[in-house]
C-alpha cells in the first residue's frame, strides 16, 4: 500500500478572501500565495459559518476542527465554556494521529487544551490565547501531560510569524519517521496589532493604497457591535488616510506572512516530502478595515466571513480555480477523503472533491454572527438580517 500523503495545514488570523494576489487584489504582495494558488486549486467563495461572540476566531476554529456548526462546535456561546470543544465530537488532527499520523502544532490555539492534547503528539512555539503583541508572544513548550502550567510560559524572542514558521521549519527539517505527518502551523498574522517588522513596515506608502470601493465613513446604522474592540482601533467617522494607513499596516503584515510561507515550503521541497504532501493555506475569517463603516470582524459581510482557501498536492488539480460556494469547515472531510480516512460519525460537513471534479455544491450558504445578525448567500445575491435594528 502507498503511503498515505502527508498534510501541511496553515492557518492565518483576520486574512479576509480579497487581501491575496491571485485572488484579484492589485495592490497586496503574496507571490507565494500565487504560485501555490498556481500549483493547486484555489477557492473564491469559501466562507466560515459566523461567530457566537466578538472573539470570532474561536467558533471558527471550533467549526474547522470538528466539521461541526457553530452552534453545537463550543460547550457555551460565552463565559468559560466558550473556548471548549465538546469531548464527544471527533477532532481532526485528533482523527489522523488515531490513523498512524503523527501530529505536530506551531502558533496559536483559542480553544481548550484538553482539546488541545487530544490532537497533537508534538509541538513547538505555542500560543494560548487571541491575541498579543507580535513580538513578545507568551510562549509555552510542548506539555505530553496535557497540563501547561502557566509557570511554563515565556516570552518569546522573535516576531510571531517567524518564530512559528522557524518551528515547522526544524520539524520538516528533521522528520525521519516512516508514518505521514499532520503539521499545522496558525500564525496570528496579519491579526493586529498590525506591526509588520522592517522592511514590510514600509513597503507600502498608505497616500497609495485605494480605498476599498465600499467604503463608508460610518455604518449606517446600529448592527449591534459598533462599539467592541476591533471597531475602536481607529476613530469615528473613519478617515480616508487613517484607513489607508491600516491597509497599509495590513498588507505588511500579510507579505511579510506570504515570505515566511515561502520559507516553510522551500523547507518542504529540501525534505524531499513535497511531492507527497498536502499543502493547506485557509484563514480563521476575515476583516472589514474601513469596507462599509466598520473596522472588525463582527458582521456577517463578506469581507469578514468570506476567506481564502488554497489546496495542493496528490490527488488534486493545478492551476484551477473553484467559484463553488462552499465552507471552511468542509476541508476536514476533505482531507479526510484524500487520504482514506473514515469521516468520523460527528462531521457535518462534506467534503470539497466532487466541487472539483464538476459536481454541484450547495445552492446557498447561511451565516451568523450572535443573535444580532444573520445572512444568506446564493453567490450572486446576499440577504443580511439584523435583528436588533
Amino acid at each position: 500500500m502507498t503511503q498515505r500523503p502527508n498534510i501541511l495545514f496553515m492557518i492565518a488570523d483576520d486574512h479576509r478572501h480579497s487581501a491575496i494576489g491571485a485572488f484579484g487584489n492589485p495592490t497586496v504582495q503574496t507571490p507565494v500565495l500565487d504560485q501555490l494558488a498556481a500549483d493547486g486549486v484555489s477557492f473564491s467563495h469559501t466562507h466560515i459559518l459566523g461567530g457566537w461572540n466578538g472573539a470570532v476566531c474561536v467558533t471558527s476554529r471550533a467549526a474547522l476542527m470538528t466539521g461541526v456548526n457553530p452552534l453545537a462546535a463550543t460547550a457555551a456561546k460565552d463565559g468559560p465554556l466558550a473556548q471548549t470543544i465538546p469531548s464527544h465530537l471527533a477532532l481532526m488532527p485528533e482523527t489522523f494521529r488515531q490513523n498512524g499520523y503523527r501530529t505536530f502544532f506551531s502558533g496559536k490555539w483559542h480553544n481548550d487544551k484538553a482539546a488541545f492534547a487530544r490532537c497533537w503528539a508534538q509541538g513547538d512555539t505555542l500560543f494560548f490565547g487571541g491575541m498579543s503583541d507580535h513580538d513578545k508572544v507568551p510562549l509555552r513548550p510542548f506539555d505530553p501531560s496535557g497540563i501547561y502550567p502557566e509557570d511554563a510560559v515565556h516570552i518569546g524572542k522573535g516576531f510571531s510569524t517567524e518564530m512559528f514558521s522557524d518551528s515547522a521549519i526544524r520539524f520538516l527539517h528533521h522528520y525521519d519517521d516512516d508514518a505521514p505527518f499532520f503539521a499545522y502551523v496558525a500564525f496570528t498574522s496579519p491579526h493586529d496589532p498590525r506591526t509588520p517588522p522592517p522592511p514590510y513596515d514600509h513597503m507600502y506608502r498608505a497616500d497609495a493604497i485605494p480605498l476599498p470601493p465600499n467604503f463608508l465613513p460610518e455604518h449606517p446604522f446600529d448592527n449591534g457591535e459598533l462599539h467592541v474592540r476591533d471597531e475602536m482601533l481607529a476613530g469615528f467617522p473613519r478617515q480616508p488616510a487613517e484607513v489607508q494607513q491600516h491597509l497599509a499596516d495590513y498588507y505588511g503584515m500579510i507579505s511579510h506572512m506570504d515570505f515566511q510561507i515561502g520559507r516553510i515550503l522551500t523547507a518542504l521541497a529540501e525534505s524531499g516530502h513535497a511531492d507527497n504532501t498536502i499543502v493547506v493555506y485557509v484563514a480563521d475569517h476575515g476583516i472589514a478595515i474601513g469596507q462599509h463603516g466598520l473596522f472588525g470582524k463582527q458582521n456577517v459581510y463578506d469581507h469578514s466571513i468570506r476567506v481564502p482557501l488554497i489546496l495542493r498536492g496528490p490527488g488534486l488539480p493545478t492551476g484551477q480555480r473553484m467559484d463553488a460556494l462552499n465552507y471552511s469547515f468542509d476541508l476536514f472531510p476533505t482531507l479526510c477523503e484524500l487520504t482514506d480516512i473514515a469521516r468520523p460519525d460527528t462531521v457535518e460537513s462534506q467534503s470539497l472533491l466532487p466541487l472539483i471534479h464538476g459536481e454541484p455544491g450547495r445552492p446557498s450558504l447561511f451565516a451568523c454572527y450572535r443573535d444580532m445578525q444573520c445572512t444568506v448567500t446564493t453567490g450572486d445575491w446576499k440577504l443580511i438580517r439584523n435583528a436588533r435594528v
